[in-house]
């Protein structure tokens, strides 16, 4: 098997820790793949393939594909393989549910803590929102995104609750690489995001409630039809 990504060139030194250190590394490369759907739903992985591309022993990876599967992004199965699973529309539902309960709180914890710099700041992700969806370059707005709801967590000193959402929503990220081009307008949803900022600005944490409800619930729109359009990546 040929993967399809460049992956980075790491060098085995025998040492415990820097094994799980790269191990961590194969993990988020191997993510980063799936959810961009370098490595789509039903591909085979092999231990081997990977640890020859990286130039590493086959341990960290072996630790790489333990996590992918305790992440739900790939199946191991004994004398056939690792696969990466397909994506589940009922996943997706749950995730963003609870998604929207735990960011809905953050928000309204934000804006009663935020700072001025810290508002200025969030402004500042909006006006690079604005570059990236300019420039065509949606990889960037997604990261982008991203940024902004962890910037929201970080001003209401909720790390935790953003790490928890990071651990449950690689099942959406996929179905957004899957939308870019047909689901919601990415003017709309940076409309939506100054929303909030406005809501957090203006220290109105009912307002900042309604726009995170709001702006979280646009993947429900397009979920049926991305589903119908790619039979062929969903189990369910």
């Amino acid at each position: 098997m040929k993967l399809e990504f460049q992956l980075d060139s790491l060098k085995e030194n025998g040492n415990r820790q820097r094994r799980a250190t790269m191990g961590y590394r194969v993990f988020e490369l191997l993510k980063q793949a799936i959810v961009q759907l370098q490595l789509r739903p039903g591909n085979l992985l092999s231990e081997a393939e990977v640890a020859k591309q990286m130039g590493l022993s086959r341990q960290p990876v072996r630790e790489a594909f333990i996590k992918l599967s305790e992440a739900g992004l790939v199946e191991i199965r004994p004398q056939r393989g690792t696969f990466v699973v397909m994506i589940s529309r009922h996943e997706v539902e749950n995730a963003r549910f609870i998604r929207e309960a735990v960011e809905v709180a953050v928000v309204k914890k934000a804006s009663m803590e935020a700072s001025a710099s810290e508002i200025l700041a969030m402004r500042g992700l909006l006006v690079s929102q604005h570059e990236a969806d300019a420039n065509g370059d949606l990889v960037e707005f997604l990261r982008l995104d991203e940024a902004f709801h962890q910037s929201i967590a970080q001003m209401a000193g909720c790390e935790h609750a953003w790490r928890l959402v990071e651990s449950l929503k690689a099942q959406m990220d996929r179905v957004r690489y899957l939308s870019m081009e047909s689901a919601t307008p990415v003017q709309t949803l940076i409309a939506q995001h100054e929303a909030i900022v406005d809501a957090i600005a203006d220290k109105a944490p009912d307002r900042a409630e309604a726009a995170m409800r709001v702006h979280l619930s646009e993947i429900l729109k397009s979920l049926p039809k991305i589903v119908e359009a790619n039979k062929e990546m969903f189990i369910d």
